[in-house]
């Protein structure tokens, strides 16, 4: 399934360097069928920075048909989801169906695993087009990707579903760069809004109140929720952007059974791939903790921030901006 058409990014606001479209995408299934593998191709590599595919239920069909409608070009914007009415952000269980980003690859679930797809749902591809760094070349996209399913009727699948783990960023500037003009929290968050809307740019603090944490300048961010069902952890993925350094995702931190589920010890932005890992089983009550170490001195070493102004970062959905995000791929018990 490819794009409809070819789609040239532009910031949506008229400010900044991101966009964020979806596109709708039929797999036109003649049966109900499980998804066991993505292989998600992005068009013009030089702008896709991410690629998520989205489950669309029949409750948001007619939404994501209308959507579509509204705009004369392929697709919709849709920073922070799908970007449709009656959306609703399920950190738990996310209606993901696959991912990609720099150095990602072709994604094959374990045999005896899948993830639903219904005759009629329909699938929304997210792509996030970053236009920090870019030549004045072509900037037109038209990223697709190949499915591999079996039909449901003849296979007895267990359901995987993604969990998602986000934590706040409250990367402060750097002592001899903390006059400028967005070198406080509440000045990134203004500007954060001002490029991806109100309801998106309030993701900054919102996430404090998920993590229970206070709003402090740090380097080293993390976020612990509760398990709230027992599953079994098949593998592990973690995102951040241009100035992460370090991500662990670790299960009941200070317990006897404490465990390290993933560790990145140095971030690399072009190779964000999925690792499986050995079955972890968590219970209800149990605790999953992601940690991120963010680094501002990797501004004066990267060629995306040459000719930009220091500001203190908060969560964002630009590519200059910055996430700690932890990502599970789980099976819940029955």
């Amino acid at each position: 399934m490819r794009i409809p058409t070819a789609y040239t990014p532009s910031p949506p606001t008229g400010v900044g360097t991101d966009d964020y479209r979806c596109f709708l995408l039929d797999p036109q299934l003649a049966q109900d069928a499980w998804l066991t593998g993505t292989d998600i191709r992005p068009g013009n590599p030089d702008v896709v920075h991410h690629v998520i595919l989205f489950r669309v239920d029949g409750s948001l069909t007619r939404a994501a048909e209308r959507k579509d409608a509204e705009s004369a070009e392929a697709g919709w914007t849709c920073f922070g989801g799908m970007g449709l009415e009656g959306e609703f952000a399920n950190l738990d269980d996310a209606p993901w169906l696959g991912a990609w980003a720099p150095g990602g690859r072709e994604t094959v679930t374990r045999s005896g695993y899948g993830v639903p797809l219904d005759r009629g749902d329909r699938i929304v591809m997210q792509v996030h087009y970053s236009l920090l760094i870019r030549d004045e070349g072509d900037l037109s996209d038209r990223s697709a990707t190949r499915l591999r399913w079996m039909p449901r009727s003849r296979s007895d699948l267990e359901e995987v579903h993604t969990v998602l783990l986000p934590a706040p960023v409250e990367l402060p500037c750097r002592p001899e760069h903390s006059s400028g003009p967005l070198c406080s929290h509440d000045a990134s968050v203004v500007d954060v809004k001002a490029r991806f809307g109100e309801r998106v740019g309030q993701t900054a603090n919102l996430l404090h109140l998920l993590c229970g944490t206070d709003v402090a300048a740090t380097d080293t961010t993390t976020c612990t929720r509760p398990v709230t069902r027992p599953m079994t952890v098949l593998g592990v993925a973690g995102h951040m952007h241009l100035l992460g350094r370090t991500l662990t995702i670790e299960s009941n931190v200070g317990a006897d059974d404490e465990r390290e589920l993933l560790d990145i010890p140095l971030w690399n932005f072009d190779d964000q791939a999925a690792r499986p890992i050995r079955p972890v089983h968590l219970d209800a009550g149990d605790t999953l903790t992601v940690t991120c170490h963010h680094e501002q001195a990797l501004r004066d070493l990267l060629p995306a921030f040459q000719g930009t102004e220091e500001k203190y970062v908060v969560w964002g959905e630009g590519s200059a901006d910055e996430m700690c995000l932890g990502i599970v791929q789980a099976v819940f018990d029955q």
